[in-house]
């Protein structure tokens, strides 16, 4: 593809009223070239030459960014199974283990599925934890990597995952080759709980990532106090070893436990080591409290985490769906708050700034974007318009 024409993309903010703003539209051609934006001008009605799409006046967002998601774990694809109940999360690892052993389909296979249905969700960026331990080795990865490395439009990323605990010298061995081999970043869970040794655990893992220059990505699901203090720990930890700015947490259950009053310590390390969150939203735990942490200058992103797998039976891989938990939670209800909540699903990214100036689309950027008949990021979010076409990278994946 060569670009768009007649495509419909926001300019601006118009005040309606003391009470009301509406978003601004126009319809403009976006040309591309080796996958970034090469220009932006007002449609011109033209007959269409090879290489270009009619987007028909659909509306041109940016694209979505799953941030964690289990594409080896899936059952996607194949026959229908419920979860087999479990009592903790070691538990729940066993069950798995034994129904992954005995999978019809391949990890490939399986990883490919969802992989596939994720695009057609609009996810142009995709997170995927990769579980790898000593009865697996790095096969899981080895097969997820395979499916990645088919679809070079989408960028991915892999966290090699110590899911059944990290402080064992063969997953140890086994992480530090995922990352000879390419892993993006290293993960492990609950320090506290499965690893039982906090220090030992985060100093582990902190050391491989500053040896083989990876990011860190860990679950934490550990409840209360004893997950703020594992989150202040692994902070000060990330500045000791000079990893500011490339640690997630994910889930963070403790922020959402814990009052916010009692979390100035915790925020202002996070602030210092440059943490950031991915929450899944979740219903029936306390999720981290994303507007008062997007407030105090926290980076937060949304995942969907299992989907159709032996720890979830649910889950169809649609962040605006789980975006649509938070509007209800916080009460987001205005165009200005629902179009700028569209940063939990796209990196950070939204058509328009605060005070009306065009942040995307804009030459030099990577064209990547979706397409739908919404009037505006705001009805998209708050409606759930389908996603029509998604371009990745000046390609088009669906």
């Amino acid at each position: 593809m060569k670009g768009l024409r007649n495509v419909r993309i926001e300019k601006g903010w118009s005040q309606v009223d003391h009470q009301r703003v509406e978003t601004v539209t126009e319809l403009v051609d976006i040309e591309w070239k080796n996958g970034k934006i090469v220009k932006i001008s007002e449609t011109t009605g033209d007959s269409l030459a090879e290489g270009w799409l009619d987007a028909g006046g659909r509306l041109a967002l940016p694209g979505i960014s799953e941030k964690h998601v289990h594409l080896d774990k899936t059952y996607f694809g194949m026959p229908w199974k419920a979860c087999i109940p479990a009592s903790s999360v070691l538990e729940r690892s066993y069950i798995e283990k034994s129904i992954l052993k005995k999978a019809e389909h391949t990890s490939e296979k399986r990883a490919e599925n969802l992989f596939k249905h994720l695009i057609s969700m609009g996810a142009t960026s995709i997170r995927t934890h990769v579980d790898i331990y000593p009865e697996v080795g790095l096969s899981f990865y080895r097969e997820v990597k395979k499916v990645t490395e088919k679809y070079p439009e989408i960028q991915t990323e892999i966290v090699a995952f110590a899911q059944h605990g990290f402080l064992n010298d063969d997953t140890i061995s086994a992480m530090r080759q995922a990352i000879v081999e390419g892993a993006d970043f290293i993960g492990s869970v609950d320090p506290a709980t499965v690893d039982q040794d906090i220090e030992k655990s985060l100093r582990t893992l902190l050391e491989m990532a500053v040896e083989g220059n990876v990011g860190v990505d860990i679950h934490l699901h550990d409840p209360g106090h004893l997950g703020t203090y594992t989150i202040e720990r692994l902070a000060k930890l990330t500045c000791e070893y000079g990893l500011q700015g490339r640690v997630y947490v994910s889930h963070a259950f403790g922020l959402g436990d814990v009052p916010t009053e009692a979390l100035g310590s915790v925020i202002q390390a996070m602030k210092e080591a440059e943490i950031q969150i991915i929450t899944t939203v979740p219903i029936g735990r306390n999720a981290p409290p994303v507007d008062w942490l997007d407030k105090q200058g926290i980076g937060v992103y949304l995942g969907s985490d299992n989907i159709y797998d032996s720890w979830w039976p649910t889950g169809n891989g649609d962040l605006v769906e789980r975006l649509g938990r938070l509007l209800e939670k916080n009460r987001w209800t205005n165009e200005k708050a629902l179009a700028a909540s569209l940063k939990f699903i796209t990196d950070g990214i939204t058509p328009l700034s605060e005070q009306g100036e065009r942040l995307w689309p804009c030459v030099g950027q990577d064209a990547s974007m979706i397409l739908t008949s919404a009037q505006c990021s705001a009805e998209f979010i708050a409606r759930r318009t389908p996603r029509e076409v998604v371009i990745a990278k000046g390609v088009r994946m669906y």
